[in-house]
């Protein structure tokens, strides 16, 4: 919400702007006052918006003009005050007031301001003011409302400023149609969002217990049973189908909220939104949806176990038929206070595991949402958001890890959640590797992968249930992956994937470790299609000896047509588990450059410490003529010298 306000005063000479400001000020009437008073600063302490807010005077003769434009613009509400015995100014208010601002390119609310009731007479109270304001309502939408006030009473005037105030922290215009008297769309959106967030149980009421911490959550305050009572009363004898169950139907919600607005009450729909993270143009804000959490380069980020909490509660919360999956209409209504489906361009759910008749089973569901944290945590932090998590502190479902090198240099992983790239030649069975993961059906017919493809699911070690996300990027997005450096460091593991039946697949394995810089990362080698006979790969030497050299195991053969998979997913999640076993070359290779001349750089201090305790020993020694003679000649060749 915005921290300050500036009103601007504006009108003929003579209405008397600039008494009302003195009359503010002083609380008492000022007879004598100059021509533009200067401007005013009120604090934010003494405002019960603890807002600051500025009051600006301008006058109106010609020598004020360019004063008066620069003010208009900068102002973010104007009053436009006239005299109520000089019905001109009132006139001047939609044929020069108004169209002075639109033509100065001004869009901000506009309070008209009667001044002067005092000379009424007898009763200060205009009958006939709406019918005077709804024509120029009509015409100029900007136009808030009208306050009338005596300066001299002094009468209302705080009110021209409350009002002020408010069409700019709590703006009408954004929420309400005032020609139609109706909730402007987008409003009527964000408020059945709203109800649908707060209906827990997700019945399509609000029964005592949701409105009570609908209640505390906007308001830090329950409903008295006697003021819970006086609303459903109030909503069952005005709108129809707004009570249902003893309980506040959706349309009743939106009835509560538009007899708000209509009663000059919009705090407190502004209040109920901004709670729930909208901003004045009815959008959630982007700190709200994407608060700040930092992770630093070579750490990923998990749900935390209060983040699985949340996703298993909406899952079981949505599973209507209670058949331990979600279809594609629970699907459908559980994303509705959202976007919608943030999977839907990667062909959800095939990325993850599915019943018999294609519903997201929860270990499915838990699998996917471990994905998407992994590869965009930002995704997961905005749907934490629109899916309602409870905690204000939404960062509290996500978790940094350690880093995966300092993992790598301790020989433990701590990680729930592995990332593995799976590389290979076109047509070696990448894809069907990664189906097979997804518990998908083997498909016969070959069809190149165009874009990056990943799938999920949970792998069980000793007990423990793992997480293992496999990347295939096919041929056009492979290369571009795999000399990014910041793109190998998130790898756990790396597989290579070649056809066993194919003679040329295991050369391009080879040709892409040499291209690129991998031998950092733990690596399977995966050979395929096991099924069929075995070809003699056209390289120098075969890949079992190829592993070997590497202080590898042999490659793991499997075939995904057969169903005989070798456990190779528990092998990777092994793998990335105790990753020092399978670093190519031996697990010094997992160090930088920068790491291995840090440890040569103490293995030779510390050498070099030993061999001047030698020194120092030998000397000692042999001041007291304690050594024998078969010491001395290594002795001396330690010293660097010869005996006379």
């Amino acid at each position: 919400m915005r921290r300050d306000v500036r009103i601007l005063l504006v009108g003929d000479e003579g209405v008397g702007k600039s008494t009302i400001v003195t009359s503010l000020i002083k609380e008492a009437f000022v007879a004598h006052v100059q021509h533009v008073v200067p401007e005013v600063t009120i604090p934010p302490e003494v405002n019960p918006e603890n807002v600051t807010t500025y009051i600006v005077d301008s006058g109106a003769g010609p020598q004020d003009r360019q004063h008066l434009e620069s003010e208009v613009r900068k102002a973010h509400v104007i009053c436009v005050v006239y005299s109520i015995d000089n019905p001109h100014s009132f006139d001047r208010i939609p044929t020069y007031w108004l169209p002075l601002f639109r033509q100065l390119g001004v869009n901000v609310p506009v309070i008209l301001v009667g001044n002067k009731i005092d000379l009424r007479g007898g009763e200060v109270t205009n009958e006939a003011l709406e019918e005077e304001i709804i024509p120029i309502m009509n015409e100029f939408k900007e136009v808030e409302t009208c306050v009338e006030c005596s300066a001299q009473l002094p009468l209302n005037v705080s009110e021209v400023f409350y009002f002020a105030q408010k069409a700019v922290l709590h703006p009408t215009a954004p929420l309400y149609d005032s020609r139609e008297h109706v909730l402007k769309p987008a409003c009527v959106s964000a408020l059945k969002r709203i109800f649908k967030l707060c209906d827990a149980n997700k019945d399509g009421v609000l029964d005592a217990a949701e409105l009570n911490e609908f209640q505390r959550k906007c308001f830090d305050a329950p409903l008295q049973l006697q003021e819970l009572e006086g609303i459903k009363d109030m909503v069952r004898e005005h709108a129809e189908g707004g009570v249902r169950d003893d309980g506040l139907t959706e349309a009743g919600f939106l009835y509560l909220h538009t007899i708000f607005i209509q009663r000059g009450r919009l705090e407190t729909t502004w209040a109920v939104l901004r709670k729930f993270g909208y901003a004045e143009d009815l959008r959630l804000t982007e700190p709200f949806l994407l608060p700040k959490f930092d992770v630093l380069h070579d750490c990923s980020v998990e749900l935390s176990p209060q983040g699985y909490q949340f996703f298993t509660d909406i899952f079981e919360t949505f599973d209507k038929d209670q058949d331990g999956a979600l279809n594609s209409a629970e699907l459908e209504e559980l994303f509705s206070t959202s976007p919608g489906n943030p999977w839907e361009i990667q062909k959800f759910p095939d990325t993850t595991l599915v019943d018999d008749k294609g519903a997201v089973t929860l270990q499915g569901w838990l699998a996917q949402w471990s994905m998407t944290t992994l590869l965009d945590h930002k995704t997961t932090l905005a749907y934490l958001a629109y899916l309602g998590y409870p905690d204000e502190q939404r960062t509290s479902a996500l978790l940094t890890t350690r880093p995966r090198k300092l993992d790598r240099r301790k020989g433990k992983v701590t990680r729930n959640v592995f990332l593995c790239y799976v590389c290979g030649a076109a047509g070696s069975g990448k894809t069907s590797l990664l189906r097979s993961f997804a518990g998908k059906p083997f498909r016969e017919a070959y069809e190149p992968t165009s874009k990056m493809v990943s799938v999920v699911n949970a792998v069980d070690i000793d007990g423990s249930e793992k997480y293992l996300v496999l990347q295939e990027f096919g041929s056009k997005y492979e290369a571009e992956t795999l000399r990014a450096s910041k793109k190998t460091d998130l790898a756990d593991v790396i597989v290579y994937v070649h056809d066993s039946s194919d003679t040329n697949s295991f050369s391009y394995i080879s040709n892409l470790r040499q291209q690129y810089t991998l031998d950092h990362t733990p690596t399977l080698f995966v050979a395929t299609k096991s099924d069929l006979d075995l070809a003699q790969q056209r390289h120098e030497v075969q890949p079992d000896v190829y592993c070997r050299r590497l202080g590898l195991q042999v490659p793991v053969a499997v075939s995904v047509k057969t169903g005989q998979t070798a456990d190779v997913f528990h092998a990777i999640c092994s793998i990335a588990m105790n990753p020092h076993a399978a670093i190519p070359g031996g697990a010094d290779r997992a160090m930088t450059a920068s790491e291995r001349l840090r440890v040569y750089v103490a293995f030779t201090a510390l050498l070099g410490g030993v061999s001047a305790g030698l020194v120092m020993l030998y000397r000692s020694l042999l001041r007291q003529e304690i050594l024998p003679s078969w010491t001395t000649p290594w002795a001396t060749w330690l010293l660097g010298r010869r005996d006379p």
